[in-house]
């Protein structure tokens, strides 16, 4: 099951980043880490995946760094910064609260008192 595109843009530059924050990854290689880890319900094209990079870099959650490959060709490197993984951390807490939000709405758990 592939999500619908006006859901995936918002979840997208959060996956990226949580990918990301694994150890720093050229675009197709990220393209296909986030396939493999979502089951392949999240992917992400080329004309997708790479603006969202061009803007993650822009405002300083990433960084983009040629490199040089074992093929000998350059690629571009892309790293999560220190700006980035508090980002992340604040949109990882907000995503928990609406799964649980959602859950509730579909009647699943009761809600986490903690988070009140």
């Amino acid at each position: 099951m592939k999500l619908e595109r006006e859901l995936l843009k918002g979840v997208a530059p959060v996956v990226v980043l949580e990918i990301l924050s694994r150890g720093a990854m050229y675009g197709y290689e990220l393209s296909g880490a986030i396939a493999r880890r979502s089951g392949d319900i999240l992917t992400l094209g080329r004309g997708t995946l790479y603006p969202l990079l061009y803007n993650l870099e822009a405002k300083g959650l990433i960084k983009g760094e040629w490199q040089d490959a074992d093929s000998g060709r350059k690629r571009r490197y892309y790293a999560i910064t220190g700006k980035g993984e508090e980002k992340l951390a604040a949109q990882k807490q907000q995503l928990q609260q609406l799964q649980q939000a959602v859950n509730l709405v579909f009647g699943g758990a009761q809600p986490n008192l903690a988070w009140t």
